[in-house]
């Protein structure tokens, strides 16, 4: 009953406040539409999830914008298409570099490194330079949630923490890194910069 009592806008507005509850009835109204949109644009099973839930990790990150806009849906549509094109190219830089390693293996010489890969090699050590400065306990979330690919609630039970405190502080290291990497001149959304770890 509570689904059909707000619009996508209103929804917007009670999450702009806070609401949570708001925010898991957008969640379950919007993921049977984004997941296949993903899925149809990358063509990877294994991190349509991931991309849905880096989206709506955005819209939270976001709340106190949400009451402006004007049609949800359509900015929904586009922070999951920028995240979709955003692995692709990551993806696309990935396959570049593997590329040179393949030639420079089998031509048995050393292959002079593209601006692509020298830029993407030096994007990472940034990240990882930066996700060492975080305070213990954030450090440990945020290397089990991307170096070893836990999901919020594995965390939360491998830590014995709330899943809450423990989103809260992904979320505040995503703005930490995100910070680190703009100071050193690179300017990027933050869904780009959880993926780089």
């Amino acid at each position: 009953m509570y689904a059909h009592l707000y619009n996508d806008k209103e929804l917007f507005r009670l999450i702009s406040e806070g609401d949570e509850s708001a925010f898991r009835l957008l969640f379950r109204r919007y993921v049977p539409e984004l997941r296949p949109l993903i899925l149809h644009l990358t063509k990877a099973p294994a991190v349509t999830d991931d991309i849905v839930q880096e989206t709506f990790l955005r819209l939270w990150i976001s709340r106190d914008k949400l009451a402006g806009i004007e049609n949800p849906r359509s900015w929904l549509l586009r922070i999951a298409f920028h995240q979709s094109f955003s692995y692709l190219r990551k993806q696309a830089v990935h396959h570049k570099v593997m590329n040179a390693i393949t030639v420079s293996t089998a031509a048995e010489e050393q292959v002079s490194p593209t601006e692509d890969t020298l830029r993407y090699h030096s994007l990472l050590t940034q990240v990882r330079t930066a996700a060492g400065q975080l305070p213990p306990q954030a450090k440990r979330i945020y290397l089990l949630s991307r170096d070893k690919g836990l999901k919020i609630p594995e965390i939360a039970r491998e830590l014995s923490l709330s899943p809450n405190t423990v989103k809260n502080s992904l979320v505040r290291s995503l703005q930490f890194i995100r910070k680190q990497l703009e100071l050193a001149g690179y300017l990027l959304p933050l869904l780009v910069v959880s993926w780089l770890a």
